[in-house]
């Protein structure tokens, strides 16, 4: 149980302690938890709506809004905002771009996108909550995290040291495919809007993909994080969108 123990304590704010650290072939393995994380954060974003739905939406959605980011101690959102500073203050080097998202400083780039992230997460939250579709709550973050086990298994980690090198070495290929296939079929439950939902993610890591290989010529943990931030964003966005357009 050691590798769900280590995404466990990667990806939340869950109080977990390691008895010891994990190997480098542990922490490979931890990717195939990742679906399942998510699937827990989702659960108490859909409990928590569920039991909180009798307060007005606009409050509901600024607290499912706040605990889904404290859930993750707003990890991915520091790599998005490393690596928007980085993209644009790279000015397309890749040396450049690699050494900014070693910086631990927040630039003017970070916080802006870090402020459209939450504005578009909150106003999607806003209609979806409005609509009562809670259990969607549980599709978001699992799409999300899906994000790291696709750009791991098809693309080159560019730095030599953490965490991420490990992973990137000991993940479990045909393990890792089945898992992420698997979790992607999840999406058909909730009809054609998860089903958009999950092509739009698809093509969102596509897009991201070949943006980071054109720039640094692989992943870092940062553009992984920021992965995850842009795909939950854009399954949120699709399927509140793909709702409205259903209902007419």
């Amino acid at each position: 149980m050691t590798p769900f123990f280590i995404a466990l304590q990667f990806l939340t704010t869950f109080p977990v302690q390691l008895k010891q650290m994990p190997s480098k072939q542990q922490n490979g393995q931890s990717l195939l938890f990742y679906p399942l994380v998510s699937l827990i954060i989702g659960l108490i974003l859909f409990a928590l709506a569920y039991l909180l739905q009798a307060i007005p939406v606009i409050l509901l959605s600024s607290v499912i809004l706040v605990v889904w980011i404290w859930l993750t101690g707003g990890l991915h959102m520091d790599g998005l905002a490393d690596t928007a500073d980085a993209w644009v203050g790279g000015f397309g080097d890749p040396e450049r771009t690699l050494a900014i998202m070693k910086d631990p400083s927040c630039g003017p780039i970070g916080v802006l996108s870090l402020i459209i992230l939450c504005l578009l997460k909150w106003s999607a939250l806003y209609v979806l909550l409005e609509q009562q579709y809670y259990s969607a709550l549980i599709l978001f973050p699992l799409l999300g995290r899906l994000a790291p086990l696709f750009l791991f298994l098809t693309t080159h980690y560019v730095r030599q040291k953490g965490l991420g090198t490990s992973i990137a070495e000991f993940i479990p290929k045909t393990a890792a495919i089945i898992v992420f296939v698997l979790s992607l079929l999840t999406s058909v439950y909730w009809g054609w809007a998860g089903m958009l939902c999950a092509l739009s993610m698809l093509g969102t890591l596509l897009y991201l993909r070949h943006k980071f290989i054109q720039r640094i010529g692989g992943i870092t943990g940062d553009t992984v994080g920021a992965s995850i931030e842009i795909c939950e964003v854009v399954s949120l966005l699709v399927f509140v969108i793909t709702l409205f357009i259903l209902m007419k």
